[in-house]
Parts: C-alpha cells; structure tokens; sequence
C-alpha cells in the first residue's frame, strides 16, 4: 500500500471515529444504559465532563494515535473521580486489546485514577474479538487486564427495536441484519424516531448518523413507501413529519410521480435543511453566514459530504473550508461541461 492509500484510509477511520464520537458524546448516558446496565446504575450522570483529547505516539511504529472519547465523573455515593474511556474500532486489528492496554497504561500514567475502558467494534464481519491480555509466566501471573466491549455486527437489530433509547436507534445501522432485512431496519429506525420525540438537532445527529451507514436504494425506498403505508394512519403521518429527515422531507417535497428533477430538488432542500439545523445546534448565530453558500451547493454528493462533515467537524472553519472547496470544484466542473 502507497503512503498516500495509507494516509487516506487513516483520514476514512478518523472520520468514522469523529461521528462515532458525535453521537456517544451526545448520547452517552443512554449508549451507557443500554449495554452496560451495571455500570449505568453505578455511575453518577449528573456531574459528568468530557476531557480532552489525548494524542499518543506508538514509538515503534512512528504513528499517532488518538483516544477518542474520555469522560469524567465518579461513582454513586463517592467523591473519587473515575475516568471512562470509549474507543470506538472500525476495522480488524489483531493487536488491538494490545493497544487499549497501551492506552489504559497512559492514561493512568497521566490521571492516577481508576479507569474503565470500552471498546466498540463496528466494522461489517461478525467476529469475536479478545478482551484480555494476560501477562503470566509458568510459576507466577502478572497482570490481567481485561475491557469492555460491544461488537454491533454480533447484535440482533430486532432485539433492540423496543428500546426508546436514541443510541439503539442509531446503532441499529450498524448491528447484525441481512440484505433482504435493509428495508425493515429502515423502517423501523423511522418508528423509533417517531417514539423518542428528540430536539430538531438530534434528530438530525441520528439520521445523519445512520444514513451514512445504511442508505437505501432507490427501489428500496419504493418499497419502503409501501411498508410505511402499511401502518397506522397516524404513525405514518408522525414519519412523514420528520422534517429533520432530510431523506423523508425530500421525498415529501418531490413526490410527483414522473419528475425526477422535483425530487431531486426535494431531497437537496430537505438535506441543506438538515444541515443549518445541526450547524446552529454544534456553532451557534456564527453558523448563519455559511448560509448563502451552503445553498450554492447543488450537487448531490456534495450536500451529503456536507451533512456528514457538520456532523463531524470540531470547528466552523472546517465547516467553511469543506463548502468553499465544493463550491470551486462545482465550479469547475460547470466550466469544463
């Protein structure tokens, strides 16, 4: 692999992570409650903070590594405070209990306080992964050092469809289902939606978030259509309400049969939409004078880069700087047709 496939894949995996991180700094308490019920109820919610990032360096490899999420807080009934560390992981890496033991030794290094390290692991085929590191010999162990884990392919969507909790809905993107079950994961990832009632801009986080891993085809969405009018009149008028679902808003605006350039439209308006929601949520008044510019925007891949870049971006420059380069691309490619 060339430096520069190297470089691309490693910015592709800082990406993934960055929305990871999005959503579990946004949801933390609820991805908390739903697969570490034990932990939830020890845990003290309301004098939680978020840390800063720690950047790491693998002195034998010469790479930098980042932890993704660190939380402070304490337990229920103590004073002491403990530090959570939530690494998400989405591609296979034989070594990788190895690295969360790395990063739990400078971690401590660096707080001198109990840790509790977490590890999920996203990435499409369905294996187990080793949570323990044993360092022993013959006559005398060591350490075991052991984290926990949530491995979303090896999790039944189905199973998790009743939980109001916006963490499950989000997620059920990335958990076990099949090909023929695309449609159904969809459609009940809307229902969710309806039940949990969340704030435009987390609505927006969510579907954001799981469109970018579950998007359906055109004949998908057909069919789609059809199961949603299968519902309950009234649950299926709350879908189509969704206004921060910039899929769902789209097609409502253009859904003249036979005129594809109103649904396209639809879509785009629906999506940029979606976009100022999320930026006036992360930013502030400041996000308004991207306004103009994101409406320059007319090309499909762009918009959704662009929803997928607000979602992530840790600035508004960063923000800026993404539409201005789409802006002159757009541009330019207008010149050379």
């Amino acid at each position: 692999m060339s430096k520069e496939e190297n470089l691309s894949d490693s910015q592709g995996r800082t990406d993934h992570d960055r929305l990871f991180k999005e959503l579990l700094s946004t949801f933390f308490e609820e991805f908390m409650a739903l697969f570490f019920p034990d932990a939830y109820e020890a845990i003290d919610f309301e004098h939680t903070s978020f840390l800063s990032e720690e950047l790491f360096t693998d002195i034998l490899k010469g790479e930098k590594r980042r932890v993704d999420l660190l939380v402070e807080t304490h337990l229920r009934g103590e004073e002491s405070l403990i530090i959570i560390h939530v690494e998400p992981q989405s591609y296979e890496q034989t070594s990788f209990h190895d690295r969360m033991f790395i990063y739990f030794s400078r971690l401590y290094e660096k707080y001198r306080r109990r840790i509790l390290p977490i590890a999920i692991f996203s990435y499409d085929k369905v294996k187990e992964e080793p949570d323990t590191l044993h360092i022993s010999f013959p006559f005398f162990n060591v350490m075991t050092f052991q984290f926990l884990k949530v491995e979303l392919r090896r999790k039944n969507w189905r199973d998790y469809i009743q939980q109001d909790n916006p963490i499950a809905a989000a997620l059920l993107s990335k958990m076990g289902y099949t090909p023929e079950e695309r449609v159904e994961v969809k459609k009940e990832f809307l229902r969710m939606l309806v039940r949990l009632e969340q704030d435009p801009a987390r609505m927006t986080l969510l579907t954001g978030f799981f469109e970018t891993y579950l998007q359906l085809s055109e004949e998908e969405e057909q069919h789609l259509r059809m199961e949603l009018q299968k519902l309950d009149p009234n649950e299926e008028g709350r879908i189509m309400e969704l206004t921060t679902s910039w899929h769902e808003k789209g097609r409502r605006e253009g859904k003249q049969e036979g005129r594809q350039e109103g649904r396209q439209e639809g879509r785009q308006e629906g999506k940029r939409e979606a976009v100022h929601v999320l930026l006036q949520a992360k930013f502030g008044d400041a996000a308004k004078a991207l306004h103009e510019d994101i409406q320059k925007l007319t090309k499909d891949e762009y918009i959704d880069e662009l929803l997928l870049k607000v979602t992530i971006a840790p600035s508004l420059q960063e923000v800026k700087d993404f539409i201005q380069d789409k802006v002159s691309k757009q541009t330019k490619d207008k010149r050379l047709q």
